[in-house]
């Protein structure tokens, strides 16, 4: 395998309500869309330091529901006002706990059942 530059990671989820998608990651968690098709089957958003990208199922990812093994912890300095202003208005998986492995976390599911978790080190 030849040597090569990896720059980032975007991840590329599926959606099949891409509407509700982008509402939520937009109007709940405060991203912005830098980029979208006009028949938003596929869009870009951005928050700080973070991008992920959203499609519809495609004959290139079939997919026929929204599915993925794991989560995506995302690292933020303010855990506990983020818990405060999403605990009422998100799908919780788990409240806010301090771990024994040294951090403050969350998690909550977005609209497509997709695990996002929130933490910060103690």
């Amino acid at each position: 395998m030849s040597n090569y530059n990896a720059i980032k990671l975007t991840p590329m989820l599926n959606s099949h309500d891409m509407a509700a998608t982008l509402k939520f990651y937009t109007e709940i968690l405060n991203f912005t869309c830098v980029a979208k098709l006009d028949d938003l089957s596929w869009f870009a958003l951005s928050k700080n330091q973070i991008e992920i990208m959203f499609s519809t199922p495609n004959e290139h990812r079939p997919f026929p529901k929204s599915i993925m093994s794991g989560s995506f912890y995302i690292y933020t300095n303010e855990v506990a006002e983020l818990w405060e202003s999403l605990k009422d208005v998100c799908e919780i998986c788990y409240p806010l706990e301090d771990f024994e492995y040294g951090m403050r976390e969350f998690a909550i599911y977005d609209n497509n059942g997709y695990l996002l978790q929130f933490g910060k080190e103690l």
